[in-house]
């Protein structure tokens, strides 16, 4: 049995709801912890018997096999009792959990285990302590590591392949290996990518064009591509990524897209994902609105360099620890991938437009892509299985974030006004 589920661990308390208790003891709950509500002198406390059996939650499976190691009610256990429990109860968990749970008895400087932090381990939800201790531990992980494993299936080995792509741990990677179960699959870039390449397809049957869509008269003119006479339509700053220049443009972005934003979709889930892309395409709007106010912006780059950069600057920052075959091939492959479109964007910027004065898409978007994923993506990345409401680093560079679009706004508000900017006419 594979215990993967997570649980709502906030509203589970520590003590059982079943008890009616006094004013006196009610009092003592509310305002101390329970192991001193459990302690007070006073109290009186009566069970009331029931005949009604209730379903039993996971949280309460938990909570009963942790009160039968601490018959104190202390709300802790000795991590020898918790290697007991481990040994009494381990065939019930994953090998590579187990190992990993040992590895937290041996490597505990504290001597003791709280029972939160046990819910959490055994409900997949990882804490800074847990994390502090495995690192801090003087006991290494003595399995096998995940590369040697042999006997797994084809969807074994894929998952294996991607945490050996994107985690530079092993305790990670065991982690990730035996917690994965596709549901939800990897979504979030796939459709993307599939609303991108639909989109394109619908304009070049249109306009009947495909390469350098961007060069037709009629281009400009949709819904979706970000213009600065139209800046006053806020969803442009978003809906842009759907259009491309041309088949040259599209295929670059969505080579990089699926082969780096699949597999980290698979590891960190599409809401950290999404969060990443969604900033890199915002930012990319943004800075192209206040660093070159005459040109429109097309195409998905914003967000696919945010993914990229903070994926390799990930890769730099744990070079030792990442088991990836060709690391710094591929690295290099990465860059020049990169580097070709930028350089290609920066040509189609400064070659002379088909219809001045209005101006071709600006490339800046590139650079706002990158300065999200070197920032608020290295952070996401970096802490896969924990909260990222628990990372101050994350909320520093978020803070930064949200400050530069509320410049951005201002700028767009007022600066086109007071520098008197001479913009193209409407498409």
């Amino acid at each position: 049995m594979r215990f993967r589920q997570g649980f709502n661990l906030e509203a589970t308390p520590r003590a059982s709801a079943s008890p009616r208790m006094s004013d006196g003891a009610r009092d003592v709950q509310v305002h101390s912890s329970p192991a001193v509500a459990a302690n007070a002198e006073g109290e009186e406390i009566e069970v009331l018997e029931s005949t009604d059996v209730l379903p039993v939650a996971p949280e309460d499976q938990w909570k009963s096999l942790f009160d039968k190691y601490d018959p104190e009610s202390s709300g802790f256990i000795s991590t020898e009792r918790f290697r007991d429990l481990l040994a009494a109860h381990g065939s019930e968990l994953d090998p590579h959990k187990l190992e990993v749970l040992l590895a937290l008895a041996d490597g505990n400087a504290d001597g003791k285990i709280c029972y939160q932090d046990f819910v959490n381990l055994m409900s997949n939800k990882r804490s800074n302590s847990f994390r502090r201790a495995i690192l801090q531990g003087g006991r290494q992980l003595k399995g096998a590591s995940l590369k040697e494993e042999v006997g797994l299936g084809l969807s074994q080995r894929l998952v294996r392949h991607i945490a050996y792509e994107t985690l530079p741990r092993e305790i990670d990677r065991k982690w990730y290996f035996d917690s994965y179960t596709c549901c939800p699959p990897p979504w979030l870039i796939l459709a993307i990518t599939i609303a991108e390449v639909a989109v394109f397809i619908y304009y070049g049957f249109q306009l009947d064009r495909w390469v350098l869509q961007v060069s037709h008269p009629l281009f400009m003119k949709g819904p979706l591509p970000y213009h600065p006479q139209l800046r006053a339509q806020a969803w442009r700053y978003l809906t842009y990524v759907f259009m491309h220049a041309g088949i040259e443009h599209l295929g670059l972005n969505m080579a990089m897209q699926l082969l780096v934003g699949v597999p980290l979709e698979m590891v960190h889930g599409a809401v950290r994902i999404g969060l990443v892309y969604v900033c890199g395409v915002l930012a990319g709007s943004l800075a192209v609105s206040v660093a070159d106010m005459t040109a429109p912006v097309v195409g998905s780059s914003g967000g696919v360099y945010a993914l990229v950069s903070a994926h390799l600057a990930n890769v730099v920052m744990n070079w030792s620890g990442m088991k990836c075959q060709f690391k710094l091939f591929r690295m290099a492959m990465a860059l020049v991938c990169m580097s070709v479109e930028f350089g290609r964007a920066v040509w189609l910027r400064f070659y002379p437009p088909a219809f001045p004065p209005c101006p071709n898409p600006s490339f800046v978007a590139h650079l706002g892509g990158v300065a999200v994923g070197l920032t608020l993506g290295v952070v996401v990345l970096h802490n896969y299985e924990q909260r990222l409401q628990e990372q101050s680093l994350f909320w520093i560079f978020f803070f930064v974030y949200t400050l530069f679009v509320l410049c951005a706004v201002f700028w767009n508000v007022f600066a086109y006004g007071l520098l008197d900017v001479k913009l193209p006419p409407t498409p």
